[in-house]
């Protein structure tokens, strides 16, 4: 483990936002989103104040309030305004569905919801409002941004001259944001970060890759999700860089053309998305990139070798996180990229590996530090804390001697077939390696010979076990890892965040083995 000192990471999270301003200078464009109106740090305090005494009016300290808004300007402003009063941002992933969605607000006991019309009428949420209007007071921020008079922007004034008399004070262990995990293998849980979770990462992130204050972050991600909120605009803004927020990573077209005008250096992505991006982008649309930051999903060898042959030497860094750890654990470097793997721990992280009955070459990782959330959200709105502070991932790995992390694949993603573990991820991988064009997913359904069976779903039209079986032969891959089942769609289900969708997949395929039954 590299050392860390975890005092840099004793601050709230608008306390660290201030120290920022100091720092990096008051007048420093800082935000800026599609509507091209760039904020400094002086604005960014301003109108946090601003926005957060009209919140604080109809909430109280300590609240759980909910935030249904995209990357952009205002969800970050929003995200400080409730941070200078003293209130909870609970971030809300509008893309789980109005039974997730309502579960999360009852989970976290929230009472508001801060959306915008804007945003409800561009992405038809009508539906998810309606819902949310059962159970809370849905607010929309144009409504109360008309209601700041006079008074509200001479406070705003003095609050930014002296933003540590005015903001209120909270402790660093205190909850700093509330997100729910992504759902891909089940039901999202409620996760609380605290203040120092959330800095704690930012600065360990900062000491791992050293960056240039000059550097522009683009960040299409959205910041319901942990890598969009800390990678895509809290470590920018902490660390002096200026934060790009666009508001969907599904915008294929619009995106390459953006990164260009925007002078991006840093851009943040999944594989499908980045994959995306470059097939679409012009050869000078991209090439502008320092490096890409690739996270939520395994980034493919052909995403890599699109990259270099289209826009030349960008390195495209893979990482690894969770939810639970604000989210960074590990991640590659401009200096040393290495394929395969997802990159270094970062300083501060102590590791425990657990051997997994019949996986060898790994184990079953366990992380602990300053960036491991303060616990689960309870029923009744409790915090469960973990167990001598140490998060399982439910990750197996092997650790490189200086600590490089390699997934071998998830727990519950291995499957027992004629008494030897398989790993899904490997099957996976044999897919992508045949037909690198396409995407590919493996589930495991029960065998009454086999104990259990593997199935590849792909969105590649003329797929055939044969062509596995020759690739699984031509490198020695165990006959046992090809899947001898395959179901052909439209396009593999995905989350928001862009991560396979596990639990959709698995509906898929129990409605056409039934069919087919």
């Amino acid at each position: 483990m590299r050392a860390f000192d975890s005092a840099k990471a004793q601050s709230s999270i608008f306390d660290a936002l201030i120290g920022a301003a100091r720092k990096h200078g008051a007048k420093k464009p800082i935000l800026e989103d599609q509507e091209r109106n760039p904020l400094t740090y002086t604005d960014l305090i301003r109108a946090a104040f601003a926005l957060g005494r009209k919140i604080s009016a109809f909430t109280r300290k300590g609240e759980r309030v909910a935030v249904m808004l995209p990357s952009s300007s205002g969800g970050v402003v929003t995200f400080f305004a409730l941070h200078a009063f003293g209130r909870i941002p609970t971030m809300l992933n509008f893309t789980a569905g109005i039974r997730n969605l309502k579960a999360a607000c009852e989970l976290a006991g929230v009472k508001t919801v801060l959306t915008s019309h804007r945003f409800v009428e561009q992405g038809k949420l009508h539906d998810l409002i309606d819902a949310l209007e059962t159970l809370t007071n849905v607010v929309y921020l144009e409504d109360v941004r008309k209601t700041v008079g006079l008074s509200d922007k001479l406070f705003a004034a003095a609050a930014g001259a002296m933003p540590k008399q005015f903001r209120v004070a909270v402790s660093p262990s205190d909850p700093g944001v509330i997100l729910f995990t992504s759902g891909s293998f089940g039901a999202p849980r409620g996760v609380v970060l605290s203040h120092s979770n959330l800095v704690a990462n930012c600065r360990q992130i900062a000491q791992h890759i050293p960056l240039d204050p000059n550097w522009v972050f683009f960040n299409p991600l959205p910041i319901f999700h942990c890598f969009g909120l800390t990678g895509g605009a809290l470590l920018p803004i902490l660390e002096g860089l200026k934060a790009f927020q666009y508001p969907s990573p599904l915008h294929i077209k619009q995106i390459p053309p953006l990164v260009k005008d925007t002078k991006a250096n840093v851009l943040f992505a999944t594989d499908t998305f980045i994959n995306q991006y470059a097939r679409s982008a012009a050869p000078d649309e991209l090439s502008g990139l320092t490096f890409v930051v690739c996270g939520a999903e395994k980034v493919r060898e052909e995403t890599h070798n699109l990259i270099a042959e289209k826009f030349g030497p960008i390195p495209l860094l893979e990482g690894y996180g969770a939810t639970e750890a604000s989210p960074v654990i590990a991640v590659n470097t401009p200096t040393d990229n290495r394929r395969g793997t997802v990159g270094g721990l970062l300083p501060g992280i102590e590791t425990r590996l657990e051997t997994v009955e019949g996986i060898p070459g790994g184990g079953k990782l366990l992380v602990r530090g300053p960036n491991i959330m303060s616990g689960y959200l309870t029923p009744g709105g409790g915090i469960e804390p973990l167990p001598g502070g140490w998060h399982d991932t439910g990750d197996v790995v092997s650790l490189s001697d200086d600590d490089w992390i390699k997934i071998l694949g998830r727990v519950k993603r291995f499957a027992k077939v004629g008494g030897e573990m398989v790993s899904l991820t490997a099957a996976e991988d044999l897919a992508a390696a045949v037909w690198p064009d396409c995407r590919h997913a493996v589930v495991a359904l029960p065998d009454p010979k086999k104990g259990e069976r593997l199935i590849l779903v792909t969105d590649r039209r003329d797929a055939d076990t044969a062509a596995l079986i020759a690739h699984a032969q031509q490198i020695g891959a165990p006959e046992l890892a090809v899947p001898r089942k395959i179901i052909k769609v439209q396009e593999i289900p995905v989350l928001g965040t862009g991560k396979t969708d596990y639990v959709a997949l698995q509906r898929i395929v129990d409605a056409e083995i039934r069919r087919a039954a």
